[in-house]
């Protein structure tokens, strides 16, 4: 028997109001955040209304994802469904994201990643790659990420609940947006092991040789790429993982994902369409990063496409106030395939790097071994961010970007001839240090939990046998 792939079509209906307006669906965690960080609770809270939900369910359609923060949700139904939908007065829009077109086997998926490397990798496999970002001065000191929430949102997490390398215990749940499992795929099963490798970076631990970023914080899983099509009903289940993350009171969001060519090439996004605003994709990570999350995205994988200028972005790359991420390697050199910007409307993407060309990771065997992408580079800026935020927990997440932004080594003179670099390769000691005081009273005199001396007038942190001046270098 041969078991066919039968596509149903999905559209995004768009309501016109919200006549209910009952209570936001926040975890305590979220609401705790929203009050500390004086983040105000607004229309784009509120749930959609179940009553325009049951009327769309009564027309025929099958509610896939409810969009509060568009005031919409998508909807699986026939072209004959979708007309009757579209004729209800509670429905503006009925636009169609997902149809019945063959899957094309020509076109890469948006996975910002580009290929394996060598199993035979020398030394202390992660050194390198945090010591390009002044990382291990952080860890050295007790930040590695602890009371920070991340998620980690990709296309495939393969034996993520079964390698040894993570601690089963921080992961505090899984989402799948996707509607893969009504084809047989299971969340942790083969749709490949791209978020596995992804998470690895963040939380992995192999004895005193592998080290993640930020491996005291605790994560959700999210998966919103589809195994088998591309079209945009995909940025669709990325602004639904966006508006559970919030939801759940998650600091640092990551996503190793880009879009902007579909099986269906019509459509293909314009050039023009990269400016932050129209894609709800797009304005979707922005809303996630004005209310109080820190959104870390791939820039992707097309910097060698020469033939498409201005920019070889991905959505949502083109958001505004995020961090998109592009690749570089462990002597800071750009990596040649590494999307470059600027955005349609002039800004400056990606703004920052990260190790992205033979980044150190694990797979789903539980090897280790090296492969290349701004895939790569995202999830080793979001661990920064998180053992940063850690070390700063009652700053927000604009303040915890904007300290990467100024402590990178491009940020008073960025590339703005070939956009690749963006403000540069951040530090995370100098992120973390650029606005103590010049005395050294108060820091001695601090609640902060790492050990300090003072040696010939000069403070230096210490931690275990390791001490480090307050630019992060090791003392002898």
């Amino acid at each position: 028997m041969i078991n066919l792939l039968i596509i149903l079509s999905v559209y995004f209906v768009t309501f016109t109001d919200k006549p209910e307006k009952t209570a936001p669906q926040l975890s305590p965690r979220a609401e705790e955040q929203r009050a500390k960080w004086n983040i105000p609770t607004d229309a784009m809270d509120y749930p959609v209304s179940p009553m325009y939900l049951g009327q769309v369910r009564d027309a025929g359609g099958k509610i896939m994802h409810k969009s509060r923060w568009f005031n919409g949700a998508t909807v699986e139904m026939d072209a004959e469904t979708a007309t009757k939908v579209a004729a209800l007065k509670c429905v503006t829009s009925v636009e169609m994201t997902r149809d019945d077109s063959e899957p094309n086997l020509y076109l890469p998926k948006r996975l910002a990643r580009k290929r394996e490397q060598s199993s035979d990798i020398p030394g202390a496999y992660t050194d390198a790659q945090l010591a390009l970002y002044n990382l291990q001065p952080l860890h050295a000191a007790g930040f590695e990420g602890q009371g920070i929430l991340m998620a980690i949102c990709d296309g495939g997490f393969y034996n993520a609940d079964k390698i040894n390398a993570f601690r089963q215990e921080q992961e505090l749940g899984h989402f799948d947006f996707t509607d893969d499992d009504k084809y047989g795929y299971d969340f942790y099963g083969d749709t490949g092991d791209h978020g596995t490798e992804c998470l690895s970076v963040i939380s992995g631990i192999r004895g005193d040789y592998f080290y993640g970023a930020a491996t005291k914080a605790q994560y959700y899983l999210m998966r919103s790429e589809e195994n088998d099509t591309e079209s945009p009903k995909e940025m669709d289940n990325l602004v639904a993982a966006l508006e559970k993350a919030d939801s759940l009171g998650v600091n640092v969001f990551s996503v190793s994902l880009g879009y902007f060519r579909f099986d269906n090439s019509a459509w293909d996004l314009p050039k023009s369409a990269f400016d932050g605003r129209s894609t709800r994709c797009s304005r979707a990570a922005t809303i996630a990063a004005r209310k109080g999350m820190l959104v870390c995205i791939a820039a992707g994988n097309e910097g060698d496409e020469w033939g498409n200028p201005p920019h070889t972005l991905g959505i949502p790359g083109d958001a505004d106030s995020t961090l998109t991420v592009g690749a570089v390697n462990t002597d800071g050199e750009i990596g040649y395939f590494s999307s470059y910007g600027p955005t349609s409307d002039g800004r400056i993407k990606p703004e920052v790097c990260a190790v992205g060309v033979k980044t150190t990771l694990i797979n789903h065997t539980n090897g280790v071994v090296q492969a290349s992408g701004t895939s790569f580079a995202t999830p080793l800026l979001a661990g920064f961010a998180a053992a940063l935020w850690s070390a700063l927990p009652d700053e927000n997440a604009m303040q915890i970007r904007e300290r990467i932004l100024r402590s990178s080594d491009r940020y008073k003179n960025p590339d703005i001839l070939n956009y690749q670099y963006g403000y540069g390769i951040p530090d995370a000691w100098k992120a973390y240090t650029m606005d103590l005081p010049t005395g050294v009273e108060s820091i001695q005199n601090s609640e902060i939990s790492y050990q300090k001396i003072l040696r010939d007038g000069q403070l230096l942190i210490i931690k275990g046998e390791k001490k480090y001046t307050l630019t992060g270098v090791l003392v002898p």
